[in-house]
This record gives C-alpha cells, structure tokens and sequence, in this order.
C-alpha cells in the first residue's frame, strides 16, 4: 500500500485490530523456545506482567517492563526470529493471521498511505508491516548500543504516545488529519482515534464501543468471518 500524495491516511494499532494475537506475547515465546528455554521460562515472565497489570501497573509501564527482557540481546537476531517467528505464526493461523474484517477495509483504502501504530517492536512489526505493505511504522523504539538492546525504550507507543504520533505523522507528511481513519480495538487507542476525523472502534471491547457510540463513530464487529 503506496501513499499517493493525496494527504490521506489511514493509521491502524496492530495487535488484536490488525492481527489476531498478541505480538509481544507470542514473539517472547518463541524467541525463549527458539533460544532453547523451558517453557517455565516464559510462563514466568509473562506471569510479571500479567501480576504488574492486576495491581494496576499503567500499560506504559508494562511495556517498559517487556523490553527489560531483551536487556543484552542481539537487534539483529532478534530481527532474523521477528522473520522465523511471522513465517510460523502464518502456518498455525488456519484461518490467517490478519484480521479479514479489517484487512479488508485497509485494502480498500489502497490509495491512502497506511501507518501501523503500536507499542510492539521492530522484530514483531517490520515483517507484518512488509506483507501489509504499510508505508510507515510508528511503535515502541527500544534503545541500542553496540548493537545490543538495553532493555529501556525511548517512548513506549502506549495511549497518549499514540495520539501524539499520529499528530507529528500529520505534521510532518502532510496528513490533513480531518481527513484521515484510524483502527484500534482498546479503550488505550482513543488518543489515537481522537486525532482523526474517521475513528473506527475495532471488536467488541466493551468500553471502547460505548464510548464509541455516544461519540457517533464507526463500529467494525470482528469475528464473525473467517478466510
């Protein structure tokens, strides 16, 4: 999908809106697996997380705590499983990776330019971002030295981030964001939302759709197709 200079653009979350899993999620898992750790593992790290969102960690603070995992790995290898890893996900998806609804309607937008907008990483999103043929990737951007992550990130690409990106990606190419769509399926996806003038609440997350509703925006229901 080519931007065309028409000043359109069409600014979609990934995880659970354009896709069906939890990239962050599924990637550490096979990247522990692949790396030869038990399965305890990543029950363990995930189990961090999941205990740090029960007692109301903040999601940015979430995803901060996920990039510390990957203090001292490779940016490279992690680059090459972000590959293995998308490959695998096609072939135990049996009715495909992508979320059709929204696919669909991202296709149909061809002649806009496509911008993913997500707190995942460059190892999850520049394969998804390559096969949907997005123009520009906006996401949590993990700090590097020496070729090796340092387990802290500049800006986790969470909630307020999200709007403010979408903001400065309008300034910046000229987006009239009047004009432009965005696709989220979280209640954390309404900075986002907001910023353009054609939201699309994206599933059936509840409070999302009831703000969606009193606001007169666009509901996309999922789950009801398969390919």
């Amino acid at each position: 999908m080519a931007a065309t200079g028409n000043g359109i653009a069409v600014f979609s979350d990934v995880d659970e809106t354009l896709i069906r899993v939890k990239s962050m999620f599924r990637f550490l898992e096979f990247y522990l697996k692949a790396r030869g750790e038990p399965a305890e593992t990543y029950e363990r790290l995930a189990g961090e997380l999941q205990t740090a969102a029960l007692w109301g960690a903040p999601r940015s603070e979430i995803n901060r705590r996920y990039y510390r995992f990957y203090r001292g790995e490779s940016a490279r290898r992690l680059a090459e499983a972000g590959r293995r890893w998308f490959t695998a996900e096609w072939r135990g998806c049996p009715d495909g990776l992508f979320v059709p609804e929204v696919e669909e309607e991202l296709t149909a937008q061809s002649k806009d330019a496509l911008v993913l907008v997500s707190g995942s990483f460059f190892a999850c999103l520049d394969p998804i971002a390559e096969d949907i043929g997005a123009d520009q990737v906006l996401a949590t951007r993990p700090r590097v030295r020496r070729g090796e992550l340092t387990g802290e990130v500049l800006v986790p690409m969470i909630g307020a981030a999200k709007g403010r990106a979408v903001q400065a990606a309008g300034a910046v190419r000229g987006f009239d964001l009047a004009r432009c769509s965005a696709y989220g399926d979280h209640l954390s996806d309404l900075p986002m939302l907001q910023a353009v003038g054609r939201p699309v609440a994206v599933g059936n997350d509840t409070e999302l759709t009831v703000h969606a509703q009193r606001a007169g925006w666009v509901l996309l229901p999922t789950g009801s197709r398969r390919r």
